[in-house]
């Protein structure tokens, strides 16, 4: 079976047919079954379980080899060379992408002051120009990929409830964790350990101990929503939905930062400012990736306002960002705050705010009654 993508570099779309790639997959399928009903084995040593993963290599064009080798070069994305794990984007001339490197050139280009572009054919990429592959999806999804802890092989799509429910290698803790226990190991080796774990034996002074360690997490993060709560008992309370638009500074090495208009928040004259890795000389050769942001008053005050404020995700935005309530006393000396960290988990969440046109996220103000 000889499996292909049509990409001419002027066609305004190309991609992998439905029927021709279901058929491929089919095929696929079959000569998995094959080989594992005549027990035929892959040559070679046995992979290292410690050794990092490794990218697939493109199978150069007229080489032979198994026609699922072949399929993993035809449907890998063009950046990474790996399958797509989730979504699949395409440029107009049907180059896959998938959704992380997809993300990370459109930040990319935007911390350039580029366009982004497609690095095989160099055409034009945005969110409006690009679209989502599902036949690809479909594909990659039926593709068979090995088990991390059992190594067997098992359809992408059923992979990932194989390895958290049904997996026998799989790794698991001990029942007992709550009260110390360290242990983790292979799910069929559970039962042995937990008949005996040493944990339930303890003297209550020894799990004190324990259970004490756990409750200062726990009261962290208890401290964060009472704190929350209080703030809603304020008498003057006010939010908005705040746009930050991109910005470059007019300095002999321009960096980017961002910008919200002028807003009014309990009567009061307000902006946002935001900056990637504080104002990293060049954030794109980076892959670490922050943003930092300030409060401004703009209106002139008699006397000094002391308000305590947060940042939120917006209610149309898919990134996740982790409350922290930041204090400031206002006054017409001090109307800055300093910048403070936007707190998303990580460089993916960063990558999404900065590959949007605007970031759109939503302030609470509360202010603090003398």
């Amino acid at each position: 079976i000889d499996v292909g993508v049509a990409a001419a570099p002027g066609s305004s779309s190309a991609g992998l047919g439905v029927g021709a790639v279901g058929a491929a997959v089919e095929a696929v399928a079959g000569v998995a079954a094959m080989q594992e009903e005549g027990g035929i084995r892959r040559e070679g040593p046995e992979p290292d379980a410690d050794e990092p993963p490794k990218k697939r290599v493109k199978v150069p064009e007229g080489e032979s080899g198994k026609l699922e080798e072949r399929l993993y070069s035809v449907l890998c994305c063009t950046v990474c060379l790996d399958l797509p794990k989730a979504s699949v984007y395409q440029c107009t001339n049907g180059h896959l992408m998938c959704a992380g490197c997809f993300i990370h050139l459109l930040a990319d280009s935007r911390l350039k002051e580029e366009q982004a572009t497609c690095p095989n054919c160099r055409c034009e990429i945005s969110k409006n120009l690009c679209c989502r592959n599902l036949a690809v999806e479909k594909a990659v999804s039926e593709l068979p990929t090995e088990c991390t802890f059992c190594l067997k092989q098992f359809p992408r799509s059923s992979l990932e409830r194989h390895q958290k429910e049904e997996c026998q290698d799989r790794v698991t803790q001990c029942k007992y964790k709550r009260i110390g226990c360290p242990w983790q190991g292979p799910f069929h080796e559970l039962p042995a350990h937990e008949s005996e774990c040493s944990h339930p034996t303890k003297t209550g002074t020894e799990l004190m101990g324990i259970l004490g360690e756990m409750d200062q997490s726990h009261r962290r993060d208890m401290q964060l929503y009472n704190s929350i709560f209080s703030l809603l008992c304020y008498e003057k309370i006010g939010f908005t939905e705040v746009q930050f638009r991109p910005y470059r500074t007019d300095d002999f090495i321009t960096r980017l930062y961002y910008e919200t208009p002028r807003f009014t928040v309990l009567n009061q004259t307000w902006v946002l400012k935001a900056r990637v890795n504080d104002s990293e000389r060049n954030p794109n050769l980076s892959c670490k990736r922050t943003l930092s942001f300030q409060l401004i008053l703009k209106s002139k005050v008699n006397s000094a306002l002391e308000c305590s404020f947060l940042l939120l995700k917006g209610p149309y935005d898919d990134v996740r960002i982790k409350p922290v309530i930041h204090h400031h006393s206002f006054s017409n000396d001090t109307n800055e705050t300093d910048y403070v960290p936007l707190p998303i988990s990580d460089s993916v969440e960063c990558n999404k705010l900065l590959a949007a046109k605007n970031i759109n996220l939503r302030l609470f103000i509360f202010q603090v009654q003398k």
